[in-house]
């Protein structure tokens, strides 16, 4: 339910002049459930922003988080500084990489971005080649809004309006011939790296084609470019695995993580950066230093809160959930493909899917993903709108028995958005 006062909070991707006097304020949550203020319950089949893996309001993480405030809330890891929350947890997220690797914390996904964006072009300067600075991304990506993640992104309204960006290229998502193309235009000795989401998550919801990461992976190698993989939404359990590379038996050169690697209950971000990257900077004493980092590198509580997460992915076997439930929950949203108000479902690799309004009713009711979007929180399930389609990635802590309510909540949606289309 709305609250009706004007207020001073500044949403991100939102219509202030509407949003302003229409705030949704959620006030607790359970496990796969949320509350807002005036006490209804929604079913969180959007896991908040594509991160409460674990669920809402766990005691064991909250326990950790308590206990490390008690002894140490933060403290720089800058220079030889650390804690033992970030010792840690560079060992746990390392032992479970794909490859040999070393761990820089962050602050979050945009932050983790930049810095595997900068790391790239300084890796390279290391070797004596500074012009492989260009960065190579996909069509529908997105990898945040800081810097470099707005400049490589694949969604255009992202970033209209904020001026020059830095030197990059998108490629269409879906055509290996496409990149190798690119690749053979801008020249390989001229590109850092390739940024890549397995499934993308934000712009769309699209698994990768058969045989596209493996071909990329190979690209890359070939050509000497570095292969970076965003996580930030595919990993800690939402593909099945730690990172959710794995899957295709990919050892990329870093890895971009967030979201789920504290169940957003702390904000922590990442790369997990190979041994062959790391060594100009590793090597021997006197060596080159990465001169960037946030103030919030390490944070040792956030660091507790994501061990804490960790252990109960393994223990209650939810890293493995989004494997074994993302076809019951693509089953769940299939037959809406043959509405006249869908042009398409997508999902079947990870525990996310998205539907994809007809291009018809898209033109006779613009706001006919806003008008799905609350009819489903209506029926008291949140969704998520993403242009001209519907997410959702419930956490996987859910089931069959929830994504039958998604099912009720999107066939009240279409109703309230196409209701010609479904006659």
């Amino acid at each position: 339910m709305s609250v009706a006062r004007d207020t001073r909070l500044w949403h991100p991707f939102a219509d202030m002049g509407l949003v302003r006097h229409e705030e949704l304020v959620i006030e607790r949550g359970e496990d796969v459930w949320v509350w807002d203020s005036q006490g209804r319950r929604y079913f969180d089949a959007t896991a908040s922003l594509w991160y409460a893996n674990v669920g809402h309001g766990r005691p064991e993480i909250a326990a950790a988080i308590a206990e490390q405030l008690s002894k140490l809330e933060a403290y720089s890891a800058f220079g030889d500084f650390a804690s033992p929350p970030a010792l840690e947890l560079a060992d746990v997220l390392c032992d479970r990489a794909p490859m040999p690797s070393r761990l820089f914390l962050v602050s979050g996904g945009g932050d983790a971005i930049d810095t595997a964006a900068k790391l790239a072009r300084r890796y390279w300067s290391e070797l004596g080649q500074p012009e492989r600075t260009v960065l190579v991304s996909r069509s529908a990506g997105y990898h945040g809004t800081h810097g470099f993640g707005t400049a490589i992104g694949g969604i255009p309204a992202n970033r209209e309006g904020f001026g020059p960006m830095p030197e990059s290229a998108q490629v269409a998502h879906d055509s290996l011939a496409d990149m190798q193309e690119t690749f053979a235009r801008i020249g390989p000795e001229r590109i850092a790296a390739v940024f890549v989401e397995p499934v993308i998550g934000a712009g769309g919801v699209y698994p990768p084609v058969d045989g596209y990461l493996e071909g990329l992976a190979e690209l890359c190698a070939q050509s000497g470019v570095l292969l970076v993989v965003d996580a930030v939404i595919n990993g800690f359990g939402r593909l099945g695995s730690w990172f959710g590379i794995e899957r295709w038996e990919i050892e990329p050169d870093m890895i971009v993580f967030a979201k789920g690697v504290t169940s957003g209950y702390l904000p922590l971000g990442g790369v997990v950066i190979s041994e062959q990257v790391a060594e100009p900077f590793w090597g021997e004493p006197g060596g080159p230093v990465f001169r960037h980092g946030p103030t919030y590198s390490g944070h040792a509580t956030c660091c507790a809160a994501a061990l804490a997460n960790i252990e109960l992915l393994e223990r209650e076997g939810l890293l493995a959930r989004g494997r074994e439930n993302e076809r019951a929950l693509f089953d769940a949203l299939t037959p809406f493909a043959s509405s006249g108000a869908v042009s398409e479902v997508r999902g079947g690799v990870g525990m996310l899917a998205a539907v994809e309004l007809a291009p018809d009713v898209l033109e006779r009711e613009p706001r006919a993903v806003a008008l799905t979007v609350a009819a489903a929180r209506e029926a008291g399930v949140l969704v998520r709108p993403l242009a001209g389609a519907v997410a959702v990635s419930p956490p996987l802590t859910a089931g069959p028995e929830h994504f039958a309510l998604i099912t009720s909540a999107f066939e009240q949606g279409l109703q309230a958005a196409a209701p010609a289309a479904l006659r």
